[in-house]
């Protein structure tokens, strides 16, 4: 038990030593110097996280086919990814004649640099934080809610239709379940009195709210498929209708960064339902609580990749009538259930 009590606070002693060499451990410098470090952590944790996250995805995608899987390079083909990302690195950086070149160049950007700063708000351990905001669920969702705009840029910007028109739908999908993704977390919210996530980590202290907001929690999973732009919800790259959506014109360095961008959300969107319905860092001694929150992360990643692999593309019109017409009355029907509950509970116990 000593053991897993030094890992545990092992980050947190890192911290402190790092403070420790200002002359005010708190001081503005100290501060900015802590959040440069705690970003610059987070870039490397995305970049290798997705590294091994489309080596696993396409090992999951061998496996569900009945197939290997890569299994030429490295041991049982897990360097795959290197030599895939080597051989991006070497293709020629094209702008398509005629295109917005600004617009198409900052898109990629946008795309892989929004889910860095969602992860800063996120609490990885007991005082793990990078910047420990009051109002952390609205930062994330209004700062996810670029991503949107960022995809319609590099659709419009790149001067093809193909792509204006994944761009389009992409605009169009991710507004129709950002609005029950939202409801999802207001239950939670409701029950716990804040939007900070660091207190809504301690408050599953007891019991995660998985248990309390299974509906909210299931709406949440879905809803953050679409969001990411995955299987069965990726309509704005449907090959056989629209090519690539609005990556068709982008190749080398910039088409990777939406590739790294897409697995990026997909960690921070498992790691703030971690963090909102599985208790985040909380679990049994035998683990530290920074474990726990990434073996969580991974389990909910797993499940996110098996969906992908496992059902078909649905249409679009069948996409738009599961947000507005099954997943939204769901959530305001969770909303209301949780009140209930609420005023319910205040009467039992006389509050």
């Amino acid at each position: 038990m000593e053991a897993i009590r030094a890992l545990n606070e092992l980050p947190k002693n890192i911290a402190a030593a790092i403070r420790g060499l200002f002359a005010d451990p708190y001081s503005l410098w100290a501060d900015l110097t802590m959040t440069l470090i705690g970003m610059i952590l987070i870039i490397v944790v995305i970049v290798i996280s997705a590294l091994l996250l489309i080596v696993l995805e396409r090992k999951i995608a061998g496996w569900g086919s009945q197939r290997p899987g890569p299994n030429r390079l490295g041991p049982r083909g897990w360097f795959q990814t290197i030599a895939d990302a080597l051989k991006l690195l070497g293709k020629e950086d094209l702008t398509p004649a005629n295109a917005d070149r600004i617009m198409f160049k900052i898109a990629p950007m946008f795309i892989f640099g929004i889910p860095i700063l969602t992860l800063t708000i996120i609490p990885f351990g007991y005082a793990m934080t990078v910047i420990d905001l009051e109002l952390g669920v609205f930062f994330y969702l209004g700062i996810t809610s670029v991503s949107t705009l960022a995809l319609l840029m590099a659709g419009w910007s790149s001067n093809n239709k193909y792509s204006l028109l994944g761009g389009m739908r992409a605009v169009a999908q991710m507004i129709s379940y950002e609005i029950p993704l939202i409801f999802s977390l207001l239950g939670v919210v409701m029950l716990t009195q804040t939007f900070n996530l660091t207190k809504i980590v301690e408050a599953q202290a007891a019991l995660p709210f998985i248990f309390l907001q299974p509906i909210a929690f299931i709406i949440f999973l879905i809803c953050g498929q679409a969001e990411v732009n995955r299987a069965p919800f990726d309509l704005l790259e449907a090959d056989q209708e629209i090519i690539a959506g609005p990556f068709t014109e982008y190749t080398g360095l910039r088409w990777g960064l939406f590739y790294l961008g897409e697995y990026a959300n997909l960690v921070a969107m498992c790691a703030l339902a971690t963090t909102v319905f599985l208790g985040g860092w909380q679990g049994p001694g035998v683990l530290p609580g920074w474990a726990w929150f990434w073996l969580k992360v991974g389990l909910l990643i797993f499940i996110s990749m098996w969906v992908r692999w496992t059902f078909p593309r649905i249409r679009i019109d069948h996409l738009m009538h599961l947000a507005w017409k099954v997943l939204l009355p769901l959530a305001l029907l969770n909303i209301l259930l949780t009140g209930l509950g609420i005023y319910i509970y205040q009467l039992v116990i006389g509050g």
